[in-house]
């Protein structure tokens, strides 16, 4: 494992594949809300044999908040700045709109795209019944100002409520925050209104990149709908539904997980 590393002004941690083998493209990480690149040791030790990176979203683990950071495109810009010449994106719910967004704007950048309990809008509206009730999303922005530890630790627990090993899934989630470090309040915050505001439904079609999604069966955060409509709407996509899974079937499941990730890795590169 190499030392992590500083670029731009996000931190990224680099490890190179096992197998030595350098001429596999590099699978880069981007973590969910509240969280950091440390809920990804599982699945990377599973997938050793390639070369991953992992990255902490602004405010979150070891990369700094900076207040323009509360735009969407501007961690969209941030991500890009340190991104490979060419990589394939393994993006987790807030990770995978990132991950998203960046395929569609820069499509030679990605050769594919890993979206794991993704959804392109997160919240309800008249033309989504897909998303969290805005009565809901409000009442967790209040307990939120109030008491963002303990949401936060709310919401940890809701994310693998349903899931076979949910125990031992918390403690890889609280160890990760306590070793790479609580996220910023304010980062929060800004990430709880980009949940609310972030539509990517009409940049999903544009999405032509080979893209494997994979969602927890009991997931309460992310709707099985919203997953159903978005392996619809990709044109080339394929869905992978993990039993007794919540939303965080990789930290759960992550052997499961990383069997279908490898199943996908090895049909692209026949297909290459």
């Amino acid at each position: 494992m190499t030392a992590p590393a500083v670029a731009t002004s996000l931190f990224v941690e680099r490890r190179p594949a096992s197998s030595g083998d350098g001429d596999q493209l590099p699978l880069v990480m981007l973590h969910g809300w509240g969280m950091n690149l440390r809920v990804f040791d599982l699945l990377r030790e599973d997938l050793a044999a390639r070369e991953t990176w992992a990255i902490d979203l602004p405010g979150h683990g070891r990369s700094p908040w900076w207040p323009a950071a509360a735009e969407f495109e501007e961690q969209v810009r941030a991500v890009l700045a340190l991104l490979p010449p060419r990589c394939i994106l393994i993006g987790w719910s807030f990770g995978a709109k990132l991950a998203m967004a960046i395929a569609a704007r820069e499509p030679q950048r990605v050769a594919a795209l890993v979206l794991l309990a993704a959804s392109p809008k997160f919240a309800r509206s008249a033309d989504w019944p897909h998303g969290m009730e805005q009565q809901a999303l409000r009442a967790f922005r209040v307990v939120l100002e109030q008491d963002w530890q303990q949401t936060l630790s709310d919401f940890i627990a809701l994310q693998l409520r349903g899931s076979r090993n949910a125990g031992d899934a918390q403690e890889v989630i609280e160890a990760a925050l306590a070793g790479q470090g609580a996220p910023n309040r304010d980062a929060l915050m800004a990430g709880m209104a980009l949940l609310d505001t972030v539509d990517l439904r009409e940049l999903v079609p544009r999405i032509t990149q080979p893209t494997l999604i994979v969602v927890g069966q009991n997931d309460r955060v992310t709707l099985p709908g919203a997953t159903r409509w978005l392996a619809a709407a990709l044109p080339d996509a394929r869905f992978v539904e993990v039993p007794r899974a919540g939303h965080a079937p990789f930290i759960s499941h992550h052997e499961e997980v990383a069997a279908v990730v490898r199943g996908f890795l090895a049909e692209l590169q026949a297909q290459a």
